[in-house]
Parts: structure tokens; C-alpha cells; sequence
């Protein structure tokens, strides 16, 4: 009965330091950047995918919502933080759209099932990553305006980016499958 309790408590702690450790990894993606205007591209969507992807919508939802949490409450971990501000003020700027999408993108990348068929793992991943511009350019529209070109800015200067990105991770999802079992 006790060897249950501590390999309860060994699982907690292994979860715990992925979700900690997941968070300083999209911090850090957050910080490796192009600037564009008024949305940075960052590594945050190849980071985002790779979590959902490795340790299943659980863990990854938990990890993306300590991170947003992290940035709600002040702390430096969005892109263009602390230049352009932090917490609420900035979260709720150009950039809340995609930080909320992060929150989809991770749990389809999380709840999806990767096998060796390569082209059902790119859509897969493509949808993921969907969400997050679906969400992003919803609220960009909203804050400046409809009558802007939304998806020029907000969407159309990444995607060659993102299609390395998501051809990167079509490569590397079968393979990580693995790191689940760690926990």
C-alpha cells in the first residue's frame, strides 16, 4: 500500500515538473523572434504542438494555462514582454487571440493520435496550429477593426514560417509518443 503512495506521489511530481518545465520552454520560444507588426512570429506554435503532442491535452492544457498565467499576472513571458508591457495590460493587447488559441492548439495536438502516416499527421497538425490563427485573427479583427486587412496581418506573414514548423513536427510527432510514457 505505501509503494502505491509513493509511486502516486513520484507521478505527481513527474507531472508537475513537465508542466513547470513546459512553461519555461514556451517562455523561452516566446523570446526567440521576428518582429512583425502587430503580431511577432515566434517558435511559441512549434513549442505549443510539441508539448500537446508529447505529453497528451492534459498535461498540455495545464502547461499553456500556467504559462498564460504567468504572463496574466506580470511575469515576462510573453514575446514582446516586458518591452510592450506585462500582465493583463498586455495580454489583452493584439496578441490575446493566439495565447487563447495556444489553449486549442495544444489540446488537439494533445488529443490527436500519431501513427507512421505522414500526410494524417500534417493535417492533424495543421488543424492544430489552425486554431490558434482562427482565434487570433478573430480578436485582431475585433480590436482593430473589420474593415483592416485581418488576415494579411495577422496571419498571412507566418505561413511559410509555420509550414516549416508543421513540417518539422509531421516529422517528429510519431517519434514522441515515447516522452507519454515517462509519466
Amino acid at each position: 500500500m505505501e509503494n502505491v503512495k509513493i509511486l502516486q506521489i513520484q507521478k505527481i511530481l513527474k507531472v508537475f515538473f513537465i508542466i513547470i518545465f513546459g512553461s519555461l520552454l514556451i517562455t523561452l520560444s516566446a523570446k526567440i523572434k521576428i518582429p512583425f507588426y502587430p503580431v511577432p512570429m515566434t517558435m511559441q506554435t512549434f513549442m505549443i504542438i510539441l508539448i500537446g503532442a508529447s505529453f497528451g491535452y492534459k498535461i498540455g492544457l495545464a502547461t499553456v494555462s500556467i504559462y498564460l498565467l504567468e504572463g496574466i499576472i506580470g511575469l515576462p513571458v510573453f514575446s514582446n514582454s516586458p518591452e510592450k508591457g506585462t500582465g493583463l495590460v498586455y495580454f489583452t493587447g493584439p496578441t490575446m487571440g493566439y495565447l487563447l488559441g495556444f489553449l486549442g492548439a495544444v489540446f488537439f495536438a494533445g488529443y490527436f493520435k500519431y501513427n507512421k502516416n505522414t500526410f494524417l499527421n500534417f493535417i492533424k497538425i495543421v488543424f492544430s496550429v489552425f486554431t490558434i490563427y482562427l482565434l487570433g485573427l478573430v480578436w485582431l479583427g475585433y480590436l482593430i477593426g473589420w474593415d483592416k486587412p485581418i488576415f494579411k496581418l495577422g496571419a498571412e506573414p507566418f505561413l511559410l514560417a509555420e509550414l516549416l514548423k508543421v513540417i518539422i513536427l509531421t516529422i517528429l510527432v510519431p517519434h514522441l509518443s515515447k516522452l507519454r510514457k515517462i509519466i
